[in-house]
């Protein structure tokens, strides 16, 4: 069974940083893209970042501000947020899917293979 679980999640200042993580199990990382995902108030969740066979890819937004990785022998996908800003605010989700970065981020996370239950990144002063 596929289970993924976030946390890094917290409260930071603007232009601050955080480290979003994102173990895995059931299935084996290097097979599946992992993507972030975020829910902000007002907004339709929307991806974020994803990394698999493919070259990573980012939503405009993060680009020079996030930084996506994984760690295959942890089973673990990070996310490295700098510079946050308070628009950055929100659920963070990461979620996994067979097929590659560029058909998944575009893709609603409920039609992905699975997801967890995220991680809460408020920036504010």
């Amino acid at each position: 069974q596929m289970r993924l679980a976030e946390s890094g999640g917290g409260l930071v200042q603007p232009g601050g940083s955080l480290t979003l993580s994102c173990v895995v199990s059931g299935f084996t990382l290097e097979d599946f893209s992992i993507g972030w995902y975020r829910k902000s108030p007002g907004k339709e969740r929307e991806g974020v970042s994803c990394i698999g066979k493919t070259p990573s890819v980012y939503r405009d937004s993060v680009k020079g501000r996030f930084i996506i990785s994984r760690d295959a022998a942890k089973s673990t996908v990070y996310l490295r947020m700098d510079n946050l800003q308070p628009e950055d605010t929100g659920e963070y989700y990461c979620a996994t899917d067979l097929g590659p970065c560029a058909r998944v981020l575009p893709t609603p996370m409920e039609e992905l293979d699975g997801w967890g239950q995220g991680t809460l990144v408020t920036v504010s002063s």
